[in-house]
């Protein structure tokens, strides 16, 4: 072979590093992703371009030994197999990478969902301004991955709204965030209400003297407003409720337990578990003056989510945005203007239409015997809205096909009323990668039973 690079590029020497760079990268990205997380793994090794390399140039030395050893004879059919179902398995990861999408789909018990979150995360920003006479708006996204050791984006965006320049710059990535009240003595009286709704915990924060619709029932603080929960500070510091609805209350400290009755102002208890119908709320503390921002945070009883804060620069103007979402998350900030622009910005999952819905009639979830928190099983019991709808049981290694979709049992609601449930779009990777390993086994026994090889000659 008179071109040195081509007998590099297919020489078994390549080969045989090849493989060893990737039994390493293996190891050490299992390491990384039990030291770190998952997200720092991809960043440095999975979604690494020299990763993506790694694969091409296996690829173009299977082909070239193909054709330098001239593997297409019949005599050495099972190495021919074995070669093709290497390069099968790798272009099938590559459709599975860069076609193919895949999430997550939560059902509570007895609603019907048409869509699914994305598994990867998107930064995504619309803007809107007047140019020439008319409103347009600009639309930027891109998928990234964010850890605190690491990240992978292609921040910072430069670009141009009309005569307007805009850029987006990464500023730093909180793993785990929430909100909280920052206390501030010239900023407004906020009261922060913790409830339960759907199974997960929730908090909210009720500036003075507003109303705020807390999963459909009105909550004000120092606003009298008839079919709303009103709290009331009054001029002595004490605080009062008063309801529409009856409740149970029961007060953590001491397991101390009453009831509010519904229209009677009675006093509010703080730390105290009330419970109305399917909703129940604990107000922690009392209001605190500041503002809402967003905090570290370790309490891993409150919903997950990350912090991705971004400087926005419009003109000669500047803003620091912080956007609390991650994977699971599918709303925007509240949009806010600059340089006469209008931005609305979030950070998190994409979400999918499905072309059928599903209804999650039964969850089933068994435990061990004795046992409070080990499950020996779990099942998701659905319908298949569609032209022909159909019933269908999810659980451990039996898939739902349908349509181009694969649905497995992931998860479920913490309550156990409602499920989680993995979705794959995959087609065209699935069946090149199955066709790959078909291709692999194939080899492996020609290795063992047919053919002048190597393996033979040695036995």
């Amino acid at each position: 072979m008179a071109n040195p690079l081509l007998r590099f590029l297919f020489s078994t020497r390549l080969m045989s590093v090849l493989f060893i760079l990737f039994a390493l990268a293996m190891a050490v990205g299992t390491f990384v992703e039990s030291m770190y997380s998952t997200e720092t793994a991809r960043i440095y090794i999975y979604n690494a371009k020299w990763f993506e390399l790694m694969m091409l140039l296996f690829v173009i030395n299977f082909l070239g030994n193909i054709r330098r050893y001239k593997l297409w004879k019949w005599s050495k059919w099972p190495i021919l197999a074995l070669h093709l179902s290497w390069i099968l398995i790798i272009i099938g990861a590559g459709v599975t990478r860069y076609i193919s999408f895949e999430g997550m789909m939560p059902i509570a018990e007895g609603e019907t969902a048409s869509s699914f979150y994305s598994d990867k995360t998107f930064l995504t920003v619309y803007i809107d301004g007047d140019l020439e006479g008319n409103r347009r708006r600009k639309s930027l996204e891109d998928d990234m991955i964010f850890s605190t050791v690491g990240r992978r984006s292609s921040l910072p965006w430069n670009t141009r709204f009309g005569d307007t320049p805009v850029t987006i710059n990464y500023v730093d990535f909180i793993e785990e965030a929430k909100e909280d009240i920052l206390p501030d003595e010239s900023g407004k009286l906020l009261l922060k209400i913790v409830e339960s709704g759907g199974g997960t915990r929730h908090e909210h924060f009720i500036e003075e003297g507003t109303v705020s619709n807390i999963h459909n029932t009105l909550f004000a603080f120092n606003k009298s407003t008839d079919g709303a929960i009103s709290i009331t500070l009054d001029a002595d510091g004490n605080y009062l409720v008063k309801s529409p609805f009856s409740a149970d209350f029961m007060r953590m400290a001491d397991r101390y337990t009453g009831r509010l009755e519904s229209g009677v102002q009675d006093t509010l208890q703080l730390r105290s578990l009330y419970t109305m119908g399917d909703l129940a709320f604990v107000i922690p503390n009392g209001a605190i003056r500041g503002k809402v921002g967003v905090v570290p945070s370790s309490d891993s009883s409150t919903e997950a989510k990350q912090a991705l804060v971004l400087n926005v620069s419009a003109g000669d103007q500047s803003k620091e945005v912080i956007l609390l979402g991650g994977q699971g998350f599918t709303d925007f900030e509240a949009p806010f203007s600059m340089a006469g622009l209008d931005f609305t910005m979030r950070y998190g999952s994409k979400e999918y239409e499905l072309p059928f819905a599903i209804t999650l009639n039964d969850f089933i979830a068994e435990k061990y015997p004795g046992t409070e928190v080990n499950y020996s099983s779990f099942m998701s019991r659905i319908s298949v809205e569609d032209e022909k709808s159909f019933d269908y049981d999810i659980y451990m290694n039996h898939v739902l096909d349908h349509k181009g979709y694969r649905f497995f049992q992931s998860s479920f609601f913490p309550d156990e009323t409602g499920t989680v449930l993995s979705v794959n779009h995959d087609f065209w990777g699935t069946w090149i990668t199955y066709i790959g390993y078909f291709l692999l086994y194939i080899g492996l026994m020609g290795l063992l039973f047919f053919g002048k090889t190597r393996f033979k000659m040695l036995a």
